[in-house]
């Protein structure tokens, strides 16, 4: 049995916040019916490093996060449309939708509609700002929420701030957000028969992820610091050069850090006064660092990993991207699936990254074409195929 067997999710979500909520629910084993516009779906089926693929409509950003899905066309703004919407609608468990606030609400499909259709439907609604709120009109990507939430603040070091993260961190973050509310509102469903309406916003969702650097200006008020690869908790922790490369060491326990005092060869810092005690190193690691590194550079970033290690002392290399997918722990893990997608060929994409006992999850299907599984779908809502013929010529499909 699969953890969300015989849920159905409609799925009318674009780009990634949405798509990386309802991937999640796919590889649990929920039923995603992707509601898509009938010209060219899904936006993220044109973006990516292939243009190719873009043209094809299945962009390698579509491709990241649709596994497990199925693909249902309607033209949501047509009258027609939107009774085929709710039909399935009578027989769906879930929607889930990332547009602005109110448009929903304008196509006459709002939480408050759908629910007289079905009193038990749980409805997310991801959106930059909320629904609510003298920003929630706003329009919002990734990188504007970073801006405004302080993760590009606290990002970098003197040299380069403001610095987004490398990858759509708060899109991400408030898709896994909707997923596990979505989780939640069903735990409830089934203990009260009653569904509900979710409201995640980006926003909102990133801001307590920041929430050791915000306790310490909110109830300590320190201002954060611009310390790019060191950890502001502790030291030495963070980033050094060895020689032939670098290594990240986390040191940030007292035992940890005389350890790689002995480790390293200089013992004597354990009881230099600017480092023997925890504050005084996060204060003077201007001073301990190069005095580290002195000796880092006498061996290689391998060789050091292992003493350190070995030690109780918590270090690595810092590898490349493509070196992180394909290490040994991630192949063990099996946190990489690859599937073949006929057009394109075989795709490695990521499985669900929570090990369930009982009842794992995993990708079973690619990402669909466009429109793949259109037919299906109205037929089971009662629709014959001469009125799916009429409605793919009117562009209702």
């Amino acid at each position: 049995m699969k953890l969300l067997e015989n849920i159905r999710v409609l799925d009318l979500t674009n780009v990634l916040s949405g798509p990386f909520c309802t991937l999640h629910l796919a590889l649990l084993g929920a039923e995603v019916i992707k509601i898509e516009n009938p010209n060219d779906g899904d936006l993220a089926r044109k973006l990516g490093c292939l243009p190719e693929l873009n043209r094809k409509l299945m962009g390698t950003s579509f491709l990241a996060q649709n596994a497990n899905k199925k693909s249902v066309t309607i033209n949501l703004k047509t009258d027609k449309g939107r009774e085929i919407f709710k039909k399935l609608v009578k027989t769906a468990d879930i929607v889930v939708e990332n547009f602005r606030p109110g448009v929903m609400e304008r196509l006459g499909l709002s939480y408050e509609e759908l629910e007289k259709i079905n009193p038990k439907l749980i409805y997310c609604a991801i959106s930059g700002f909320g629904q609510t709120g003298p920003d929630a009109q706003k329009p919002a990507y990734d990188q504007i929420i970073q801006g405004l939430s302080g993760v590009m603040d606290i990002n970098g070091d003197e040299t380069l701030n403001p610095l987004r993260c490398g990858f759509p961190v708060c899109d991400t973050v408030g898709g896994l957000n909707a997923a596990f509310a979505i989780m939640g509102a069903l735990y409830y469903r089934e203990r009260t028969g009653e569904g509900q309406f979710i409201d995640v916003a980006l926003l909102d969702s990133i801001m307590p992820l920041m929430g050791w650097v915000a306790a310490n200006l909110l109830i300590g008020h320190q201002q954060p610091s611009l310390l790019g690869n060191d950890n502001f908790t502790a030291a030495p922790s963070g980033t050094f050069k060895t020689k032939d490369g670098y290594i990240n060491i986390a040191a940030n326990k007292q035992e940890q850090w005389e350890s790689v005092a002995d480790l390293l060869g200089v013992p004597e810092l354990k009881d230099d006064p600017r480092f023997r005690e925890r504050d005084n190193r996060k204060k003077n690691r201007r001073a301990l660092t190069p005095l580290l590194e002195s000796r880092l550079k006498e061996k290689t970033t391998e060789e050091w990993v292992g003493i350190l290690n070995e030690n109780g002392v918590p270090s690595g290399a810092i590898l490349s991207l493509e070196k992180a997918l394909r290490s040994e722990q991630i192949k063990h893990r099996e946190s990489l699936s690859t599937i073949t997608e006929e057009d394109v060929g075989e795709l490695p994409l990521f499985n669900l990254t929570a090990k369930f006992a009982q009842t794992p999850g995993k990708i079973q299907t690619a990402p669909p074409k466009l429109s793949a599984d259109t037919e299906k779908y109205l037929k089971e809502s009662g629709y014959s195929g001469a009125e799916i013929k009429k409605f793919k010529k009117e562009g209702i499909i």
